[in-house]
């Protein structure tokens, strides 16, 4: 991408944000910023013990990802944030009103599958059936694409990249 573009990677748990994140970071000569690592410690408490956050507990979140993102504006960067309602993308662009988005999407069971062999991460499983009731996919009027998450992160990444340069096109 020509221009230094905030890109948020969003999806639901599993599809990959934190292992494409970076590697697309590296690809476009960017920072990568772990979303979750914007999340306070009773949000993690909430969903290591298997509760989904409502939009209080998010707001706070969403507000610290979109001051990183409005920091990075001009100089780019690669943000990950589950991002799932399009009031949480509204959200997000009212802190950075230039940031595009990548939506890692793929059929559930793949996500769960590769959910399952994570090792170390807060979020169970057991939410991924609210994660995509919460869902609602990039409106037509939202800057951003959709990558489907099959193949290895490296094929992934490559699709991400050749999408969010068709933006600029």
């Amino acid at each position: 991408m020509s221009t230094p573009h905030v890109v948020v990677v969003m999806g639901v748990a599993g599809t990959g944000k934190t292992t494409i994140g970076p590697l697309l970071a590296t690809e476009l000569g960017v920072p990568y910023a772990e979303g979750d690592d914007f999340h306070p410690a009773a949000n993690i408490a909430k969903m290591s013990a298997g509760t989904p956050l409502d939009d209080t507990d998010r707001w706070p979140w969403l507000d610290a990802i979109g001051q990183w993102a409005h920091n990075r504006a001009g100089l780019g960067g690669v943000v990950s944030s589950s991002a799932l309602k399009r009031v949480y993308r509204d959200r997000l662009r009212a802190e950075a009103p230039g940031a595009v988005f990548l939506h890692l999407t793929g059929d559930r069971a793949l996500i769960e599958e590769r959910m399952a062999d994570r090792k170390g991460h807060f979020m169970p499983t057991a939410l991924l059936d609210s994660q995509f009731a919460t869902l609602q996919p990039l409106q037509e009027d939202e800057v951003g694409v959709s990558v489907d998450v099959s193949g290895t992160p490296e094929e992934i990444t490559q699709r991400a990249v050749a999408a969010l340069r068709r933006l600029e096109d």
